[in-house]
């Protein structure tokens, strides 16, 4: 029990520690790949290829001077980027990165916990991480900033609802909440989004939405509000709220991934005679090339996309995902009931 415990607290460190160093060089990754679709060089300068530039950012961030506004409530200034990076972290606590590794004889889940209720914790903290923007939008006492943790609020609340709905459809054919129960049934069969293509659908569009990404970037439209909700952010603190974004990123490219695509199985993995840690490294290895490919789509649609105009977002969020994800659980239903499978 002891060594398990350990185990388990290694694990979720190691868990927010990847989830940072995937954050700072997707900033490398996003340059790269809008400098390819711009015709551009791209960071070229830090060490090869650019490859430093994410540490030195970091260390910019770093010694950047400490700017708190005078009139700004200094308390909740300061706790508004702390809140939003810490529940971009604890999202990725019931991801299951892969079956499991073994070591003499004991199995050690790569999963820092697999609660039944999994699906309600993710919306539960992904609910929650809004107070970080608003909170640090209201506390900077700048209109252009609390016009932005307005959008933002606005925003993320009204998809959510979207998104919940999508889930409750896949609920439905799944039987659990539990992301690890969810990712060990798609090894048995097909995965979940050939059962699920409009809620996919749905889920993609609303993830975009909830990180706050492009064109759905709203609450930070520099056009119109300067810099949104961080406009008065400087130093580490603007880098909390940056890092949170492509967390979140990461993180919605992972759930999506275990959701609706495998997870972390692939075909044909059992009759191809691997098991054990073997088994367990090449799942994790294939979960995180899922990831890169969500992770691409996030970009690429940022820097091919323009901006919707805000009533085009609300309208998008209440008068079409909203419908198609009431009429998706009502199809899904039918189906069920049809098979056999709905009593």
């Amino acid at each position: 029990m002891d060594s398990m415990l350990i185990y388990k607290a290694l694990l979720t460190v190691g868990v927010f520690a990847v989830s940072l160093g995937i954050a700072a060089y997707l900033t490398w990754g996003e340059r790269k790949l809008a400098a390819i679709l711009q015709d551009r060089v791209g960071p070229d300068r830090a060490g090869p290829f650019g490859l430093l530039q994410p540490l030195a950012d970091g260390v910019k961030m770093l010694m950047k001077e400490e700017m708190i506004p005078t009139k700004a409530n200094k308390w909740l200034f300061i706790f508004g980027p702390s809140f939003f990076m810490l529940t971009a972290c604890m999202t990725g606590a019931v991801i299951p990165w892969g079956s499991g590794i073994t070591v003499d004889g004991v199995v050690y889940p790569l999963q820092v916990t697999d609660i039944n209720i999994g699906l309600l914790y993710l919306l539960g903290v992904v609910s929650i991480g809004v107070y970080g923007i608003m909170i640090g939008g209201w506390s900077s006492n700048n209109k252009y900033s609390l016009l932005g943790a307005l959008r933002a609020s606005s925003q993320m609340i009204s998809y959510e609802v979207a998104m919940g709905l999508a889930l409750i459809a896949l609920t439905m054919i799944t039987g659990t909440l539990s992301l690890g129960e969810i990712s060990k049934q798609q090894d048995a069969g097909l995965a979940n989004v050939v059962y699920q293509p409009l809620g996919f659908l749905i889920f993609i569009i609303c993830a975009f939405a909830e990180t706050n990404r492009a064109p759905f970037d709203l609450p930070e439209s520099e056009s119109e509000l300067v810099g949104g909700y961080h406009t008065e952010y400087s130093s580490m603190k603007l880098g909390f709220f940056l890092f949170a974004e492509y967390i979140n990123m990461f993180i919605s490219s992972a759930v999506m991934a275990t959701l609706y695509f495998g997870g972390y199985n692939f075909p044909f993995q059992h009759e191809l005679g691997l098991e054990g840690n073997t088994l367990a490294i090449i799942q994790t290895s294939v979960l995180f090339i899922k990831i890169a490919i969500f992770i691409f789509v996030f970009m690429w649609v940022r820097w091919t996309l323009p901006r919707f105009r805000y009533d085009q977002l609300m309208n998008l969020g209440w008068k079409v995902l909203l419908p198609l994800a009431i009429a998706n659980i009502f199809i899904t239903g039918i189906v069920m009931w049809a098979m056999g499978k709905l009593n």
